[in-house]
């Protein structure tokens, strides 16, 4: 059970025709709840007359019946769940963003993170923008709509937009007449497109979200990809494919994603299988039971349990009604959401040598407090095997691990972190072995700076937050620090 902050969601909806398009919406988003819990919204374009609403909270319950009824029809729909890595969690910073320019309105929606976005925000402000959000995306909002002003369709703008903008980001954005979708040239987020039986095209971040609303896969978007949705059909922008090394982010295999999906040609569930695999012949170990931390830990655990021998079992029950336990403020209120959340079965445990599959150890707090409930359950024995690799960097593409400080693997070895989580061995996913997750993967390439710091593009200047989000005190305080390391 991490305590990471999942990516944002990304959703849209073209139509030939007016039709109930928020309900498609709300399905869609709804299929990509794990990826953001902190707000939501949805767009809808009726031949250019935009609706929309967005909120802080769960899709089910920002979007009420009355909610989307008053949504109305159209034949384009953008919708966005977002837990974000830029920008305070408030109602300003929901998605998508409906932005009103000179040549018409433009709706946003964006997952991942950019490099660049301090550099751009400056360069805007000093040429008169006013920000009414501290997210990245309204930065690349401003990006598109500057280019748009400039040139002949919104898609050019995008792509003019992409020379400017570094970093990681999947967007779905919608013009009065177009819905165009585009992806970094690493294609550090995934991104995909499918069709549905009456011919609505449908771009989502996951083909999870595909399914939930009766779509079939057509392909993801290659790195560095512009498609463009409309009366005419579908049409491609390569302008900067092939530009980068494709640095796919690794983590969508072991975490992120759902089992489910298939991400750039490759299923999310066999990933999570061929983990747990590698950590069984890597760390073997004579115990009686297997079990994994649900919901992310399952699959890797079925994959330890076929390769080693040693039986799988239901080792915990999950409460589906609590909020995962990263949105909860502070540790203690963490600690205590890990009781409500997770339950020990005993009779699967108890007396037994008992090896626990988790996704990955951050702080390493969560994991400490997982092992006590097992050996309350009366496990004879804990040995913790982990699908990720140690976490020793931070994340710049949209994963929200900021700092080393946090990060249990800088400051102890192995060995000092079985001790303090309490487990009798502990057992992590080498780094040799990422690439070799989604060994079917089209993307061609892995980005795991996270773990080995080898970072695809250059790393922002400044990991400051947003002068807008602290106080005084604390913007001089972080100038200074900057200053000198």
């Amino acid at each position: 059970m991490s305590s990471l902050r999942e990516e944002c969601g990304v959703f849209g909806v073209f139509a030939n025709e007016t039709c109930d398009l928020a309900p498609m919406a709300y399905y869609g988003l709804f299929a990509l709840q794990h990826r953001g819990q902190e707000s939501c919204g949805i767009v809808i374009n009726d031949d250019g007359l935009f609706s929309s609403h967005k909120d802080v909270g769960l899709v089910n319950d920002v979007f009420t019946k009355p909610v989307i009824e008053k949504l109305g029809q159209g034949n384009m729909a953008v919708g966005h769940v977002r837990y974000g890595t830029t920008g305070s969690n408030d109602r300003a910073n929901a998605q998508p963003i409906v932005v009103n320019h000179i040549k018409g309105r433009m709706a946003l929606a964006h997952n991942g993170n950019l490099v660049n976005s301090m550099e751009l925000r400056e360069e805007l402000e000093m040429n008169g923008s006013i920000f009414h959000t501290t997210s990245d995306t309204e930065v690349i909002s401003y990006i598109i709509i500057r280019e748009r002003i400039n040139c002949s369709s919104i898609e050019e703008a995008v792509n003019r937009a992409m020379y400017k903008i570094k970093g990681a980001y999947s967007l779905v954005i919608m013009s009065p007449s177009k819905l165009i979708a585009a992806r970094d040239e690493r294609g550090f987020r995934p991104l995909c497109y499918g069709i549905t039986d009456d011919g609505k095209y449908v771009v989502a971040s996951e083909s999870c979200a595909l399914d939930a609303v009766g779509a079939t896969l057509i392909r993801d978007l290659k790195p560095g990809e512009i498609v463009v949705f409309d009366k005419d059909g579908v049409r491609t922008i390569e302008d900067h494919c092939g530009k980068a090394d494709p640095s796919m982010c690794v983590f969508e295999y072991i975490y992120f994603a759902r089992p489910d999906s298939v991400i750039d040609g490759h299923s999310v569930h066999n990933a999570r299988l061929r983990a747990g695999t590698f950590l069984a012949l890597e760390h073997p170990v004579q115990a009686d039971i297997v079990i994994g931390v649900p919901d992310s830990g399952i699959d890797a655990a079925i994959g330890y349990s076929r390769q080693s021998g040693i039986p799988y079992g239901i080792g915990f029950i999950k409460n589906k009604y609590i909020g995962r336990t990263f949105i909860a403020a502070g540790q203690k209120s963490r600690e205590d959401k890990v009781k409500i959340k997770l339950n020990p079965v005993s009779e699967t445990v108890k007396g037994k040598r008992v090896v626990l599959i988790d996704d990955s150890i951050v702080r390493g707090t969560t994991s400490k407090r997982i092992v006590q409930l097992l050996r309350n359950a009366g496990a004879k024995e804990v040995h913790m095997r982990v699908s990720a690799p140690p976490f020793t960097n931070p994340c710049y593409y949209g994963t929200d691990i900021d700092s080393r400080e946090n990060l249990i693997a800088n400051h102890h070895t192995v060995e000092e972190i079985a001790e303090i989580i309490g487990v009798d061995s502990l057992g992590y996913l080498n780094t040799e072995y990422v690439s070799l997750l989604a060994g079917g993967s089209h993307c061609g390439g892995f980005c795991a700076a996270c773990f080995d710091g080898k970072y695809p593009t250059e790393v922002p200047k400044t990991a400051s937050k947003s002068r807008f989000e602290q106080k005084i005190t604390d913007g001089k305080k972080a100038r200074e620090n900057e200053e000198h390391e």
